[in-house]
């Protein structure tokens, strides 16, 4: 009782479906707080721009604090600050709706880091854990999105996010467990150890923007209801768990080369189809888990950082999309080819040979 039992890696995943839950309600209060404040602004770029940044960028750091100060509770100063902002956001106590939308993403970026550390420190060099805890995400953008078109208030928001809370509180329980250990992550050992770990984080972080980049051109003509746009998350959802899920029963790099390659036919071919496409989209997103299993493997001691490089080069992803875009299929099919195989070429380079799933 009381902690002192070592869980079993197996029994960890709980932390994984803690933590889907928490990721779930912040992407919620988060990504309703923003469709309130857009609305049908001449700035409608800006606002989730500086969303982008600051709750993404700024990972890196919190994840290195994280790192070496675990017993900083960042998972409910995540949540306690994202509830502030939609105080702030409901009552405008604060001046200027930017110093909410600050709070709102360093709050955001909290949660993310500890979600990461607990589920990365627990896993046992597993990827399932972290994999299920990133997708509960694509659930709560879609669902903040939706719930800010409706009658529901600021006020059921906040309070939904504050239920997050006990559910950190209690994955802190199979944390402790897990840093018994001297080195939770030393399993992680995906990448190729004659690169240099410079060069690993440098190509990881280039296929994570890559990644990021593309996923903004995927053709979708025929998402054109909510029940379709609910679909299209649902699939991105399911996809980023499966890769992790996947990667655990046939091994990593096969689960990798394999998702990245088979997205590109059911992704050119489904722009008016939307089963061919959500197909597409669930290969497209497996491979979330394995780049952040790549940068833990050479960051072992530092998984927070790891997860930080990610949310880096998603925002190096996303950020060209606010001032380009290509805007006809042919030329976003051509676009996300060429990425495809300079994907395909990084990963088969960085990726150790012959990585196979922990028994």
């Amino acid at each position: 009782m009381g902690g002192t039992k070592k869980l079993k890696p197996a029994e960890n995943i709980g932390a994984g479906w803690l933590y889907f839950y928490v990721h779930f309600v912040t992407e919620v209060i988060c990504f309703y707080c923003l469709e309130k404040q857009v609305g049908d602004s001449v700035f409608l770029w800006i606002f989730p721009f500086i969303y982008d940044a600051l709750a993404f960028v700024p990972q890196s750091v919190i994840g290195y604090i994280s790192d070496k100060f675990p017993k900083i509770q960042m998972g409910s100063i995540g949540i306690a600050m994202m509830a502030a902002a939609g105080l702030a956001f409901w009552l405008g106590f604060l001046p200027g709706k930017y110093t909410a939308l600050i709070i709102l993403c360093i709050g955001n970026a909290c949660v993310h880091v500890n979600g990461a550390e607990v589920t990365l420190r627990c896993s046992d060099g597993k990827l399932s854990h972290s994999a299920i805890f990133v997708a509960g995400g694509s659930f709560g953008v879609i669902t903040g999105r939706l719930l800010a078109k409706s009658v529901i208030p600021y006020w059921a928001i906040i309070i939904l996010v504050l239920t997050g809370i006990p559910f950190v509180m209690l994955a802190e329980y199979y944390r402790k467990s897990a840093d018994k250990s001297e080195n939770p992550c030393k399993k992680f050992n995906y990448a190729n150890e004659k690169i240099p770990a410079a060069a690993v984080i440098f190509l990881t972080v280039l296929i994570v923007a890559v990644r990021g980049y593309m996923g903004y051109g995927i053709p979708t003509s025929w998402n054109k209801t909510v029940f379709q746009s609910v679909m299209l998350y649902v699939a991105m959802g399911v996809g980023k768990a499966a890769g992790g899920i996947l990667a655990d029963r046939f091994g990593v790099k096969k689960t990798a080369m394999v998702s990245a390659a088979a997205a590109l036919p059911f992704l050119f071919l489904g722009d008016n189809l939307m089963l061919v496409s959500l197909i597409g989209v669930m290969f497209f997103s497996m491979t979330m888990s394995i780049t952040l299993a790549l940068l833990v493997s050479v960051l072992q001691k530092t998984p927070g950082l790891a997860f930080g490089f990610t949310t880096i080069g998603l925002f190096l992803g996303t950020a060209p999309i606010f001032f380009f875009k290509f805007t006809t299929t042919l030329s976003n099919c051509i676009v996300i080819a060429i990425l495809t195989v300079v994907c395909l070429v990084v990963m088969q380079f960085v990726i150790r040979k012959d990585v196979k799933a922990h028994e």
